[in-house]
């Protein structure tokens, strides 16, 4: 997988298209420009731009409300509640 590939991933996963979509695209740009290139002093310019452009990107997506272990737990007893009200239904 390539680094265009990598960060193109991740920039989804950020939501940098809707957040900040200017600089999305130069962080792809930049990582094709590491992709295409095999002088390391340019690899290493563009890799050092490129940390610093996702470092912001990273900082400006939107928080993801994701569950922690005390929420799977609630939602594993839930499941089996509905379920045990179903069986009780008659269903």
């Amino acid at each position: 997988m390539s680094v265009a590939d990598k960060i193109a991933a991740e920039l989804d996963a950020l939501h940098a298209d809707e957040t900040s979509p200017g600089m999305a695209a130069v962080a792809l740009d930049l990582a094709r420009a590491i992709d295409s290139t095999d002088v390391l002093g340019a690899k290493a310019q563009a890799a050092h731009q490129l940390r610093a452009i996702i470092a912001d990107l990273r900082r400006q997506a939107p928080i993801e409300a994701k569950g922690d272990a005390v929420d799977d737990v609630a939602q594993q007893r839930e499941k089996r509640r509905a379920e045990a009200r179903e069986r009780a239904a008659g269903g």
